[in-house]
């Protein structure tokens, strides 16, 4: 089957395709289609709904509106921050810095937020959504627990990978390899969540997008 992400994030499409192997996963820019969604929601839901249906329309004015889209928001999320960045993940920064910033600024903002607090639990959290037209869609949302390390280690992922600690791998999530992050990681647990509703539902019970 053939699914589209709702995002030009190639890092993205590359790390799902491998969970979503079996499947063609295209990003918006391989139908010659741009793509853009302001992320103003209040909760990962309403964000990776709106990125879908978002996507969804740009489709169908394309004439392109038969692919399910997948789309998610995911965060970082540090309880001793009262849950901060959390949903504004990917804004944090912003209002500091009066623009977008980088992910190696987003990270010494964060740490330097941690320089004084002892506790560094954290949690990844991916909230992904599978549309098939803008009133049918699948959720799932899952976690990856781990810490706030003192520095960014490691060259891989994206985001705020370089900053989650998993003692019990004794690396960041930037350290593993894509394999191992995958096995972990809330995106490869909804990924595979989504791709179970993928197979064992609809592709038995065949669907129109409209």
């Amino acid at each position: 089957m053939t699914i589209v992400l709702a995002s030009m994030n190639p890092h993205k499409q590359e790390e799902l395709s491998a969970l979503f192997h079996g499947h063609t996963l295209l990003i918006p820019q391989d139908l010659g289609v741009s793509y853009h969604h302001e992320e103003i929601g209040s909760t990962y839901l309403e964000n990776s709904l709106g990125k879908a249906r978002t996507l969804h329309k740009l489709l169908l004015d394309a004439g392109r509106s038969t692919y399910p889209i997948i789309a998610d928001d995911s965060g970082l999320s540090i309880p001793a921050l009262k849950g901060e960045p959390g949903v504004y993940s990917a804004r944090f920064g912003e209002k500091e810095l009066g623009r977008k910033p980088t992910y190696e600024e987003q990270h010494h903002l964060l740490l330097e937020r941690m320089r004084s607090i002892t506790d560094r639990k954290a949690y990844f959290i991916c909230c992904m959504v599978l549309l098939i037209h803008p009133e049918r869609w699948f959720v799932a949302q899952e976690t990856l627990e781990g810490e706030i390390a003192f520095n960014p280690r490691g060259t891989g992922g994206f985001g705020y990978d370089p900053l989650l600690y998993l003692p019990w791998k004794g690396r960041t999530v930037a350290e593993l390899s894509l394999e191992e992050k995958n096995q972990v990681s809330h995106r490869g647990l909804a990924a595979r969540a989504i791709r179970s509703i993928l197979e064992n539902h609809l592709e038995k019970n065949p669907y129109e997008s409209t």
